[in-house]
């Protein structure tokens, strides 16, 4: 055999393999193929490929595996089971950037199906391959690293803090320097899955210098990337009083409330959520979004957005009534508890109907003119549907239950009371019994009008044990009035009258 002949075998050889891997390659990027290829071995066939001498045969045989262990996490047990993932890291080392990248897409296809998996990318030595890619000088392989650390890191604390103690937070915070918008998305969204296990973690980036760096990209025209800074921001915040404040420090009200404005819902929602987080640390934080129009934004945001979207504004209005009676107010004077009752009617899910009844249950906890507002808006008899709906979740009905209680313990407004005296179970009505028995004795009007209304022959209808904490409050009440009137008011007293006519005899 000749030389060339030779030469022409082995390039017959190389050409062959190059067919093989981009086929295997295009199937993989079909769902429907996956599970053929699976059982017809390819995995140990593309083993070997991944070490070629061609690197284009090499990038092409990772971007194969990488598709095949994305589209299941079977198949990304099976790269585990197969040992692929030491030649895989090997190739993250490699000098050719497009292996690089195709190397960093493998070992994030596997990581982001479960911890276990993403063990196994760390046990090989993955983390620090990636990591070393964060240096590279190509921002493609900057992108592709990060992301796939932050699939690693977006599972639990253990591995967050792995990614951590592997030097790659400061190397990420530079990557929100680079001008490339991809790089940055991902290096906010990575920062993001870091910090939100713990406030240690979350102290990690931020002692990176992440949050000022974050806050220069608020106003970006990119929306993905406003997504994922406030994201980070919110991870930040979550944790504590003290990280909260460092966020506000660096100027991000009233520059956020912007951005409620946005065009992307899931920005709105992010922004939305940065302002739930700080304002459930403390009432100075919360005051801080009072005095920068978040109420009024927070309220827009929630009659022009449903269903989960609405959860987090839902939640921050409730946080800063919490604090105190003045921030509570100030939630009520921005008409919050209206558009809470439009929340509470319009959403049919049990988690957001809850949220809404907890932070209701938050504003009219304090005061009875809180307490006033919140009956004047009909939400009460709302409220006790949820409670005693044998179909709401356990969560909606404890919430209920303990939103009824607080509000009602500061209710004076009687005519509000009134209707739940018909409706309420004993452990409620307890609660609707005493607040009339503090009222009426020092209210004639009032005292008249329940007359009229009927509901003081509504009490004498209520059967309760005796010496019971209702029957104490049913005395009470019965004491506010003359005798003769609760007598005429009691069940049978009808009849009891009409008998006396029938035995009366006119002289």
């Amino acid at each position: 055999m000749s030389q060339r002949q030779i030469i022409q075998v082995f390039e017959q050889y190389q050409k062959s393999r190059m067919q093989f891997v981009q086929t295997i390659s295009d199937l993989a990027a079909r769902p429907q193929n996956i599970e053929i290829l699976h059982n017809a071995g390819v995995m140990s066939l593309l083993r070997p490929l991944l070490l070629d001498v061609v690197p284009g045969v090499q990038h092409t045989a990772a971007l194969a595996l990488g598709r095949l262990a994305d589209s299941s996490n079977s198949l990304a047990e099976a790269v585990v089971k197969e040992n692929i993932l030491p030649d895989v890291v090997q190739s993250v080392t490699s000098h050719n950037r497009f292996q690089k990248k195709a190397a960093a897409f493998v070992l994030r296809a596997v990581s982001k199906h479960s911890p276990e998996l993403s063990q196994a990318v760390v046990d090989c030595g993955g983390v620090d391959a990636l990591v070393q890619c964060l240096m590279e000088f190509d921002p493609g392989v900057k992108e592709a690293a990060a992301w796939s650390l932050g699939c690693t890191a977006r599972h639990n604390a253990t591995l967050s803090q792995t990614v951590v103690n592997a030097g790659a937070v400061p190397l990420l915070v530079l990557c929100l320097l680079e001008p490339e918008m991809a790089l940055k998305r991902i290096a906010a969204s990575t920062l993001s899955d870091i910090c939100k296990h713990t406030p240690e973690l979350a102290h990690a980036v931020v002692d990176a210098g992440a949050i000022p760096h974050l806050a220069q990209l608020i106003l970006s025209r990119d929306t993905k990337l406003k997504r994922q800074v406030f994201s980070a921001l919110s991870q930040i915040a979550k944790h504590s009083a003290d990280l909260s404040e460092m966020v506000a420090e660096v100027g991000v009200f009233p520059a956020a409330m912007t951005c409620l404005k946005d065009p992307d819902e899931y920005v709105r929602k992010n922004v939305t959520t940065l302002m739930r987080e700080m304002a459930k640390q403390t009432a100075e934080l919360s005051q801080l979004v009072v005095n920068c129009g978040g109420l009024g934004a927070v309220i827009d945001y929630l009659n022009d957005c449903s269903g989960s979207l609405r959860l987090p504004g839902i939640m921050m209005l409730g946080y800063v009534a919490s604090h105190s009676e003045s921030l509570a107010m100030a939630v009520i004077l921005s008409k919050g508890v209206s558009q809470l009752a439009v929340c509470l009617s319009e959403e049919p899910e049990d988690h957001i109907k809850a949220a809404t009844v907890w932070s209701i249950g938050q504003i009219g906890q304090h005061t009875p003119d809180h307490a006033k507002a919140v009956a004047t808006a009909n939400l009460l008899p709302k409220i006790l549907k949820l409670y005693t709906d044998a179909s709401s979740s356990e969560d909606l009905q404890a919430k209920s239950k303990k939103a009824l209680k607080s509000i009602l313990q500061k209710c004076t407004h009687l005519p509000a009371l009134e209707p739940l005296l018909y409706d309420a179970p004993s452990k409620i009505l307890k609660h609707v019994m005493c607040q009339f028995s503090k009222v009426l004795p020092h209210d004639s009007k009032a005292r008249r009008l329940f007359v009229t209304s009927g509901g003081l022959k509504k009490v004498q209808e209520i059967q309760a044990e005796p010496g019971s904490v209702l029957q104490e409050h049913i005395n009470a009440i019965n004491s506010c009035f003359p005798e003769e009137i609760v007598r005429y008011h009691s069940p049978g007293y009808s009849e009891v009258l009409l008998e006396r006519l029938e035995n009366y005899q006119p002289t």
